[in-house]
């Protein structure tokens, strides 16, 4: 532990360094007799303990204390002084402890045992709100859960659909008037407001089970979530498509891994009306990666990987002209006449029954192409 002192009594300061060199694991790394030179020392190097006297010379020690803080806010303050009346004033500044002069050996060894057991504290609570990560998964469906205590409970529908929307909205403000207008729609304005805070009242008091309760964040009339300690599956897959601009050799396993992280529409077993734009956008960049990877599993020749990928594309979406290429082509290519045949049928009947139409030249001719 790393201690300051400041004094301006050089016996005071002697006395302190003498009963501090002997204490183990306690490193002085300062000591002074102004408030100036105290606070440039703590400006530039590291201090978790400070040992000031409430009156240093003509320098107000609670001051230096305030300043002191707005520097290091985690440093942990112990006054020391000869005037017993100062105590109550020293509070405001929440010092660790307060000692009156002279101090033995025993009550301020129970001082630096008591700030090292603060700082380990407050060392094992930061680590724990780390690891305390929430999980989002919302391509498929929504579940939202942390490994300490599983499963969110959600206390409203919603709570939960707030907690969505905002997600969707990523670290962006969202106004109040707008989260209104898309999530109370058709509600009496008064009566949308109380549902609103009751929803963020109750949101929090979900999350705060799980440690993360300060992620949502609300002022000015808006609202936001802090991120941080959040891994959402939709966030991440779009952060990977953009980075993956090229795929080969060096990088195939994480190009097939991502693909299959597209697990469904954004949010698919929930009805919010004001989740389509988003879903169809994520749907649209899934579709162009699928058919990027597609088509160079088929340059590879890795036929029955690029297949698997074709027959999710064109079971999302049937009439899709670009995928039921990329299907026929994968069928020809491997040689298999019967699937390629099977599918074609298939797409034909389709585009018949639904919309009175016959295959495109394109389709017609790939598949006159294998068939000769």
């Amino acid at each position: 532990m790393k201690v300051l002192i400041v004094d301006d009594e050089p016996g005071m300061l002697l006395a302190m360094k003498r009963l501090l060199s002997n204490m183990e694991d306690v490193e002085l790394v300062g000591s002074y007799q102004s408030a100036a030179e105290a606070l440039d020392f703590v400006r530039d190097r590291d201090v978790d303990l400070a040992f000031l006297d409430i009156k240093i010379a003509e320098d107000d020690g609670l001051e230096l204390a305030r300043s002191l803080r707005s520097v290091r806010a985690d440093l942990d303050i112990v006054f020391t002084t000869s005037h017993s009346e100062f105590a109550i004033n020293a509070y405001d500044v929440y010092p660790l402890d307060y000692m009156v002069k002279p101090i033995s050996r025993i009550r301020l060894t129970q001082t630096i045992i008591r700030a090292a057991s603060r700082r380990s504290r407050s060392s094992d609570e930061a680590s724990n709100l780390k690891s305390n990560r929430l999980t989002v998964r919302g391509l498929g469906g929504f579940d939202v859960s942390s490994k300490q205590t599983g499963a969110v409970k959600w206390i409203s529908k919603k709570s939960m659909e707030l907690f969505a929307y905002l997600l969707v909205n990523r670290d962006r403000s969202v106004t109040k008037a707008r989260i209104l207008e898309e999530i109370f729609p058709q509600m009496p304005l008064k009566n949308a407001e109380i549902y609103l805070n009751t929803a963020v009242y109750q949101l929090r008091k979900a999350l705060s089970l799980h440690g993360v309760k300060e992620m949502v964040i609300s002022a000015q009339e808006q609202y936001r979530l802090d991120l941080e300690q959040v891994e959402v599956d939709f966030i991440q897959f779009e952060q990977a498509v953009e980075e993956l601009s090229d795929i080969n050799t060096a990088n195939e396993v994480a190009a097939i891994a991502l693909e299959k992280q597209f697990a469904g529409q954004l949010f698919e077993d929930k009805s919010y009306a004001w989740v389509a734009a988003e879903r169809e956008r994520l749907a649209i960049m899934y579709d162009s990666y699928a058919k990027r990877l597609t088509n160079w599993l088929l340059t590879m020749k890795r036929y029955r990987e690029g297949a698997q990928i074709a027959r999710k594309m064109v079971a999302r979406n049937e009439f899709e002209e670009e995928s039921t290429l990329l299907l026929l082509n994968i069928y020809g290519a491997m040689g298999d006449q019967q699937s390629l045949h099977n599918y074609y049928e298939h797409y034909t009947q389709l585009l018949l029954q639904e919309l009175g139409l016959q295959p495109s030249s394109r389709i017609h001719q790939l598949y006159e192409q294998y068939q000769s």
